[in-house]
């Protein structure tokens, strides 16, 4: 009996699809983007970005998924960047972006490039969320609650307790809008708008690791923590804004690092 139900579901099984070795994936029940993404060997945020999705990034069973594909490519005596991109069909401009070349492009014999996919029809761009998928941007102790009083005094957002060298994330995606070193008060501080009025800020880093008009996903690293600015110790000061109003961003979070 075991063994004709095994019979019976093995069809089922093979319907389901590899994404391993597929370059359209059609989501099986109970599949997550996570899961596909770790099954492909492709980043889930690569996946996301070719299929127009945005955070929280849920897929439906039965949708079908692109599944961008790279290769890689050893450069030889006498390539140029023209004749790889000619030869692969990919615009240079795509390859210097992944590989994180700069101009004036110099590429040398026996270097690995990656040679991105390029869909032959992107799907259109989702609409941005009316409200962000925030998330903590750092995992450690809350030192200091936000406290706003009505008459715009008291604490206007959340500290952490942080160890100088630790990791500041982005809370959400969107396009950095500040990079500062020495702003009054916060030191070295990031800045990201997020679309439709939200932005949050990142106070007293240690370093600042992106640039005004950087686009950035939601856990991507913006920053090394520090003590910059009129910080006593090591901490994090952290903002959340809708227009000019400063929110409780622990009221506004949907998940924690890494989930």
């Amino acid at each position: 009996m075991k063994r004709l139900a095994l019979i019976l579901a093995l069809p089922l099984l093979i319907a389901a699809g590899d994404p391993a070795t597929e370059t359209e994936h059609v989501v099986a029940e109970g599949e997550t983007l996570g899961g596909i993404a770790n099954r492909a060997g492709v980043p889930a945020s690569v996946i996301a970005a070719a299929n127009g999705l945005r955070e929280p990034y849920v897929v439906q069973q039965g949708q079908t998924l692109a599944i961008p594909r790279q290769r890689t490519y050893t450069v030889k005596p006498g390539d140029t960047g023209f004749a790889i991109a000619v030869r692969h069909g990919v615009p240079f401009a795509t390859i210097a972006v992944a590989n994180g070349l700069e101009a004036p492009y110099r590429i040398r014999p026996g270097q690995r490039l990656i040679i991105p996919a390029v869909l032959k029809s992107p799907p259109p761009v989702a609409a941005a969320p009316a409200k962000p998928y925030f998330r903590p941007p750092h995992d450690g102790r809350v030192r200091l609650g936000y406290a706003l009083r009505a008459d715009g005094g008291g604490h206007d957002g959340i500290d952490y307790a942080v160890r100088s060298g630790d990791m500041i994330r982005a809370a959400a995606s969107g396009t950095v809008v500040e990079a500062r070193r020495d702003a009054p008060r916060f030191g070295r501080l990031v800045v990201i708008d997020h679309g439709n009025g939200w932005r949050s800020a990142y106070a007293h880093l240690g370093r600042v690791t992106v640039k005004t008009g950087d686009v950035v996903k939601s856990g991507e690293r913006i920053g090394i923590a520090g003590a910059s600015g009129d910080a006593e110790a090591p901490e994090l000061h952290f903002e959340i804004r809708k227009g000019s109003r400063k929110l409780d961003p622990q009221e506004h979070f949907r998940g924690k690092p890494g989930s």
